[in-house]
């Protein structure tokens, strides 16, 4: 397999970091890696936009649910601004296929939208 491009492995190092209890837990962090058109659909269905899952993240009494481990990550240079990332996240038990794009801002890949679907049997973990 060869080499991701230089976006691709941009967004990538990108998403890792917005994995990290850390970063998660911080709205500046958080800010600085999020799109101000950012927009989520969460495991749950519920629509998230830029402050309010920043809110929700950053709260006092925000859920954690620890480390979220990543498997399966691809990518693909859609444009030269734009980048669709896929993978499956794992969090004491939780499974999340995920699918996201980032866009170049300025000199930084942002994350501009992002959709996590929730599954326990996967027919697909070799595609």
């Amino acid at each position: 397999m060869s080499e991701p491009s230089p976006a691709v492995a941009a967004a990538i190092e990108n998403e890792l970091r917005l994995l990290d209890p850390v970063v998660r837990a911080s709205a500046d962090l958080l800010a600085a890696l999020l799109h101000p058109e950012f927009r989520e659909i969460g495991t749950s269905g519920r629509l998230w936009d830029r402050e309010s899952i920043i809110e929700a993240l950053t709260a006092d009494d925000a859920p954690r649910p620890g480390p979220l481990t990543a498997s399966r990550m691809r990518g693909t240079q859609l444009g030269p601004d734009l980048v669709h990332l896929t993978f499956d996240t794992e969090s004491k038990g939780l499974r999340s296929h995920r699918s996201s794009l980032w866009r170049l801002t300025g000199t930084a890949w942002l994350l501009y939208f992002h959709q996590a679907t929730p599954f326990v049997d996967d027919p697909f973990a070799e595609v």
